[in-house]
C-alpha cells in the first residue's frame, strides 16, 4: 500500500511538474497586470495627445500654406505696385494757387487721402471755371432730357456761392417734406422744377434749375449736395434720404422723451439706454461704437454727461456730425447684412426668375416681422410696379431685384427668429 501511495503521489507530483512548472505566484502575476494596465492607459492617453498634436500640426500646416500663397500673391503685387507707381504729390504746392492760401488750404486738405485731395482740387478748379461762365448751353427738350433740364437755348449762369445753393436745397427738402404723402406723386426731379418756378418765376426757372445741378454735379464733397444730385438724377430712390431724416428725427425724439428736465442733457448710461431702446437690434458693439463717436464729437465736455443736441447740429453748409454719420454707416450696413441674407434666401442662382410671392415668402422667411404694408412697398419696390398692378406671374431675374432693393429704403423689422407667442 506505501508503495501504491508512493507512486500515486510521484505521478501527481509529476503531472504538477507539468502543469504548473511555468506558472508565476499570484502575488507576481497581479503585479505584473497592475503595470501592464498602466503602460495600456499610458499608451492610450499617448495615442489621443498624437492625434490632437496630428490635427493641430494639419491645420497649421494648412494657414502656413495659406500664408505662403497670401505672401507670394501680395509680394507679387507689391513688385506691381512699385513698378507702376509715381512718387506721392508734394500736396504743399496747392497752397500757392489756392484761393485763401496756406491756412485755407490746411482747412481743406485736414484728414483728407491723396485720392480725397485730388476731389477737392477738382472742385476749386471746377468752382473757379463756374463763376467764370456767363450761361450754360440747354441739353434740348426731347423726353430723355429730365424735366428740369429741358431746354434748347442758353441759360443764365446765376454764380450762387455753395452756401446759397446748400440753402435752397435744404428749402426744396423742406416744403417736399411738408407734402402730404398721399398727395406726393411727382417725382423730386418735376417738384423740384415746379419749386423753382413758384419761387423765382417760369422766366428765370430754368436759369436756377441749370445753375444748382452744375453745383451739385460739382460739389461732392458736400453731403447736402451729393445726396440731392443722386436722388435728382435716379441714382438714389428718394425714400432712402426721408428714411436717413427719419431715422435722426426719431432718435431725437426718444432722447427728448428721455430728457425729463428738457435740458439736453443726459448721463453716459442714461443715453446709453436709450440707444439700446430706440434700437434693440443693435448689437454692443454697434452701440459702443456711437457712444464713442458721441463722446470724441463732445471733446472738451464732462464725460459723464452728454449733451445730446449738439449731436445732431449741422455746419453751414449742413454737413451732420460723425455721431450722425455713423448711424447711417450703420444702417447701410445692416442693409447689406439684410440683402445678404435675402440673396441667400432666396437662393445662390442670380439669374434664376423670381415671382412676386417667392420674394414675399423669402422676405417673410428672414424677417417674420414685416407687416403686410411693408412687405408689399418691398414688393413693389423691387419690381418697380404698384402692388396693385403686380401680376403674380410677373417675373424678374434675382440680381435685377437685388439691385433695386439695393438703392431702395430697406430695413430689418425684427430678429429673424421670433419668440414664443410674439
Amino acid at each position: 500500500m506505501a508503495r501504491q501511495d508512493l507512486t500515486k503521489t510521484q505521478k501527481e507530483l509529476n503531472t504538477m511538474k507539468a502543469n504548473f512548472g511555468d506558472v508565476v505566484p499570484r502575488r507576481d502575476f497581479e503585479m505584473e497586470e497592475k503595470r501592464n494596465k498602466e503602460l495600456f492607459e499610458m499608451v492610450e492617453s499617448l495615442k489621443t495627445d498624437f492625434e490632437e498634436i496630428r490635427k493641430e500640426y494639419d491645420t497649421l500646416l494648412q494657414v502656413h500654406m495659406t500664408i505662403v500663397r497670401d505672401r507670394d500673391e501680395f509680394y507679387n503685387e507689391l513688385q506691381e505696385i512699385q513698378r507702376t507707381s509715381t512718387p506721392r504729390p508734394n500736396w504743399s504746392k496747392c497752397e500757392d494757387v489756392i484761393s485763401g492760401g496756406q491756412e485755407r488750404w490746411q482747412f481743406l486738405s485736414e484728414g483728407k487721402s491723396s485720392d480725397q485731395l485730388v476731389d477737392v482740387l477738382l472742385e476749386e478748379i471746377g468752382s473757379g471755371l463756374l463763376q467764370e461762365r456767363e450761361t450754360f448751353q440747354g441739353l434740348g427738350s426731347t423726353e430723355d432730357i429730365p424735366e428740369f433740364l429741358r431746354s434748347g437755348g442758353f441759360v443764365r449762369n446765376k454764380k450762387l456761392s455753395k452756401k446759397e445753393v446748400v440753402d435752397i436745397i435744404k428749402d426744396v427738402w423742406k416744403e417736399r417734406m411738408a407734402e402730404d404723402q398721399k398727395e406726393k406723386t411727382s417725382t423730386l426731379a418735376q417738384f423740384f422744377l415746379n419749386y423753382l418756378k413758384k419761387r423765382f418765376g417760369d422766366a428765370s426757372a430754368m436759369d436756377w434749375s441749370y445753375t444748382i445741378f452744375e453745383n451739385v454735379k460739382l460739389f461732392h464733397s458736400s453731403e447736402v449736395m451729393k445726396q440731392f444730385h443722386d436722388v435728382l438724377t435716379g441714382k438714389v430712390e428718394e425714400n432712402v434720404y426721408v428714411g436717413q431724416r427719419e431715422l435722426v428725427s426719431y432718435l431725437l425724439k426718444e432722447l427728448n422723451n428721455s430728457d425729463i428736465q428738457n435740458e439736453g442733457n443726459l448721463t453716459l448710461e442714461q443715453f446709453s439706454t436709450v440707444l439700446k431702446n430706440a434700437f434693440p437690434l443693435k448689437t454692443d458693439e454697434q452701440i459702443q461704437e456711437l457712444l464713442e463717436l458721441a463722446k470724441v464729437q463732445l471733446e472738451g465736455i464732462p464725460q459723464d454727461v452728454i449733451h445730446y443736441r449738439l449731436l445732431f447740429t449741422e455746419d453751414e453748409l449742413g454737413a451732420s456730425g460723425p455721431f450722425i454719420h455713423k448711424l447711417w454707416d450703420q444702417a447701410q450696413n445692416e442693409k447689406q447684412a439684410y440683402l445678404l441674407e435675402l440673396e441667400t434666401e432666396l437662393g445662390p442662382n442670380k439669374v434664376a426668375e423670381i415671382t412676386p410671392e417667392q420674394l414675399r415668402q423669402a422676405l417673410m422667411s428672414i424677417d417674420p416681422s414685416l407687416d403686410e404694408q411693408t412687405l408689399d412697398s418691398y414688393v413693389s419696390q423691387a419690381f418697380q410696379t404698384p402692388i396693385a398692378e403686380l401680376e403674380p406671374d410677373c417675373v424678374q431675374e434675382e440680381e435685377v431685384l437685388l439691385a433695386r432693393l439695393q438703392n431702395a429704403a430697406i430695413k430689418r423689422m425684427g430678429p429673424r427668429e421670433l419668440e414664443p407667442g410674439s
